[in-house]
């Protein structure tokens, strides 16, 4: 799991690299996929703007509501190409990609957070620890490299939308 984890980045480009020479997209599907796409990115930076990765279990902002965010961020980032690219087959790799590194990456971090922390994950994912007020800052949304992702969606629904031109 932990490998498996670690090489969902590497592993999305690739299965990215595919799926775009896959894609059939019209102006409607890039519309609603790129809807979809945005909500998942605001999401992300939203947490991005709250998360100390590794030196804390995060409990403001949206972690106050989803213990994971950033992968829910990130699955509407899918799910959104999904409905832009308007191909099953893109369905379907987006689909298995999400489920099998999100679900890899989840587990993995849970058991190191409720290793690293002493059991603090466990009360937090019962509900049993308080919400932390903390705001939201950008300089924690670059601290945690949040760019690269909104990069990578303009650059993705560019890419889409010059498809859909054709």
């Amino acid at each position: 799991m932990k490998k498996l984890a670690r090489l969902r980045v590497p592993l999305g480009f690739v299965s990215a690299a595919v799926a775009l020479l896959l894609v059939r997209p019209s102006w409607t599907s890039w519309v609603t996929g790129a809807g979809v796409a945005f909500v998942g990115e605001l999401l992300r930076l939203w947490a991005a703007g709250h998360i100390d990765k590794g030196r804390e279990i995060t409990r403001s902002g949206p972690y106050r509501f989803l213990r994971h965010p950033l992968y829910v961020g990130s699955t509407l980032l899918g799910l959104g190409f999904a409905v832009a690219s308007r191909s099953a087959v893109v369905w379907v790799l987006t689909a298995v990609y999400l489920v099998v590194t999100l679900s890899a990456a989840i587990r993995t971090e849970e058991r190191t957070l409720d290793e690293r922390f002493d059991g603090g994950y466990s009360a937090y994912r019962a509900g049993r620890s308080a919400p932390v007020d903390r705001p939201f800052t950008w300089s924690r949304v670059m601290a945690n490299h949040e760019y690269r992702a909104v990069t990578g969606a303009i650059v993705v629904f560019a890419w889409l939308a010059y498809r859909a031109l054709g």
